[in-house]
C-alpha cells in the first residue's frame, strides 16, 4: 500500500465515519481494504481508490466502513461490566419497576452485547418492563445481530444452565447453531445509526448507555464530541460503559468517574 492510498482511505473513512487511522492501523487498513479488492474484483488499490471516487461509490464506501470498523466480540465480554449492571445499576435506577428500564448498546457490532444485556436484564427484572435500543454503523453486521443465530463456539463460555435458559439450540441442518429465545429478541430493537451524525431517533432517555471499544477509532476532539451527544442521553444518575482500553481521562465531561471504565452523570448539573 503506498503512502498516498494509505492517506486517501484514511480521509475517506475519517469524512464518512470519523474513525480515525494512524499509522498503527496501516497493517489492519491493508488486510481489510484487501478483502474490499477480492469482493469488487479490482485489480490493483489505485483502481480501488479510484472506485470509491465515482459518481456511484455510495454502496461501497459502506462496504469498506463495514471492513474498517467490524470487530470480534463475545458475549459477556469484559464481564465487569455485566456484574455491575446487574448489582448496581438496575438495583439504584430501576425504581421499583414503576417505569420501563432502558439501556442503549449505541455500538451493537454482531449482537453479542446487546444480547448480554438482556440476559441480565432478564435475570433481575424478570417481567417487569425494561427494553434495549441496539445501534451500529454496520447495515450488514446488524442484519446478523437482529438474526440472533450464533455458532456453538461462540456460545460455549455461556454457563450451560443461562444457555439453556436464553437459547434455541438448532437441530437438523441448524445443528451448531444457537439462536436467542423470542422472548429476549423481542426486547432489542436494532437500528442503523452513525453516532456523530444527526440526532439518534430515541425519545426517552436511558438509565445505561454502553459505548465499548468505540472511541479507541477517534481523536480527541471526535471522543469529546461523542460524549457530550451520549451524556445528553443518560438519565441523571445513569450510568456510562465504556471499553476497558478506553479512558475519558483526557476529554472535557460531565460525567464523574465510578471505577474503571464506568461513568455516571450527576443527578444535578
Amino acid at each position: 500500500m503506498r503512502d498516498s492510498e494509505f492517506e486517501f482511505i484514511r480521509s475517506v473513512v475519517y469524512e464518512r465515519s470519523r474513525i480515525s487511522l494512524g499509522p498503527d492501523k496501516r497493517e489492519l487498513v491493508s488486510a481489510r481494504v484487501g478483502k474490499r479488492l477480492r469482493a469488487t474484483n479490482t485489480a490493483s488499490l489505485g483502481d480501488y481508490c479510484a472506485l470509491l471516487q465515482a459518481p456511484d461509490a455510495d454502496e461501497e464506501l459502506g462496504h469498506l466502513i463495514d471492513a474498517i470498523s467490524t470487530n470480534h466480540t463475545f458475549f459477556f465480554r469484559e464481564i465487569a461490566h455485566f456484574n455491575f449492571l446487574r448489582d448496581r445499576a438496575v438495583p439504584e435506577l430501576a425504581r421499583g419497576g414503576r417505569e420501563p428500564f432502558r439501556v442503549w448498546s449505541s455500538a451493537c457490532s454482531s449482537g453479542e452485547e446487546p444480547y448480554s444485556i438482556a440476559i441480565s436484564l432478564a435475570e433481575t427484572l424478570g417481567t417487569a418492563p425494561w427494553s434495549i435500543e441496539a445501534t451500529d454503523i454496520s447495515r450488514r453486521i446488524l442484519d446478523k445481530a437482529a438474526g440472533a443465530i450464533y455458532r456453538e463456539e461462540t456460545v460455549k463460555s455461556i454457563a450451560p444452565a443461562v444457555l439453556r435458559a436464553n437459547f434455541q439450540r438448532g437441530v437438523g441442518p441448524q445443528d451448531g447453531n444457537y439462536r436467542v429465545k423470542p422472548a429476549l429478541r423481542e426486547r432489542v430493537t436494532f437500528r442503523h445509526l452513525n453516532l456523530l451524525e444527526g440526532e439518534p431517533p430515541f425519545r426517552e432517555p436511558f438509565h445505561v448507555i454502553f459505548c465499548r471499544n468505540v472511541m479507541i477509532y477517534f481523536d480527541r476532539s471526535t471522543q469529546e464530541e461523542l460524549v457530550t451527544r451520549l451524556t445528553r442521553r443518560l438519565l441523571p444518575g445513569g450510568y456510562l460503559f465504556v471499553g476497558h482500553s478506553e479512558s475519558l481521562t483526557h476529554i472535557k465531561h460531565p460525567l464523574q468517574t465510578v471505577q474503571a471504565a464506568i461513568y455516571q452523570k450527576p443527578l444535578k448539573p
